[in-house]
């Protein structure tokens, strides 16, 4: 849903207006709220969350986060699953995580909602390539299939449930194919 306005926004007045629910993206002067997310969208997020984090955050090779703001060449957006390679996750003097995330995800993912649509996921997809991401998975549960764009802007659609995703060098320890994700919509 599009948050109407009258003016154009900077990118620092949007920052300080308040978080709403769901989240705000900021694209090209205007505040675009995502839909919110619902059963199936959530089943996806949580669980990619939990089985990225199992495999990458114990070695500390990266983390992935849900839902979380970044901000970079010019809008601040909010994948569905962010992922950072462990040596770029801002972190304060003591160690502890940043609040703001102001770099590009390594890894971006984007959960299709009913009613939303691709064009606005894929743009923010590739904003994201165009500042460093190397890799956007975008999950589309309706049709049972999962867009990969490299890092070239390249696209692959995988459909097949035995298919082994592609996913970022960084992350070659993940190994997921398409039906397990889609099962876990039945789990």
């Amino acid at each position: 849903m599009v948050q109407t306005q009258t003016r154009s926004l900077t990118l620092a007045e949007f920052l300080e207006l308040p978080e709403t629910k769901p989240a705000s993206e900021y694209v090209n002067g205007k505040i675009i709220q995502k839909p919110m997310p619902q059963g199936e969208h959530s089943t996806l997020q949580g669980d990619l969350v939990t089985s990225l984090n199992g495999t990458l955050k114990p070695p500390k090779v990266a983390r992935a986060y849900p839902e979380l703001r970044c901000t970079f060449g010019g809008r601040s957006l909010v994948p569905d699953v962010s992922v950072f390679r462990w040596e770029r996750i801002p972190r304060r003097a003591d160690g502890r995580v940043e609040n703001y995330f102001n770099l590009s995800p390594d890894w971006a993912i984007e959960i299709l909602s009913p009613n939303q649509r691709q064009t606005k996921v894929i743009r923010n997809i590739l904003h994201c390539l165009d500042n460093g991401t190397e890799m956007g998975w975008l999950l589309d549960a309706e049709e049972s299939c999962i867009f990969v764009y490299g890092a070239d802007r390249s696209v692959r659609v995988f459909e097949t449930p035995e298919e082994t995703l592609p996913v970022p060098e960084f992350a070659q320890a993940v190994q997921l194919t398409l039906g397990e994700i889609f099962d876990w919509l039945k789990g």
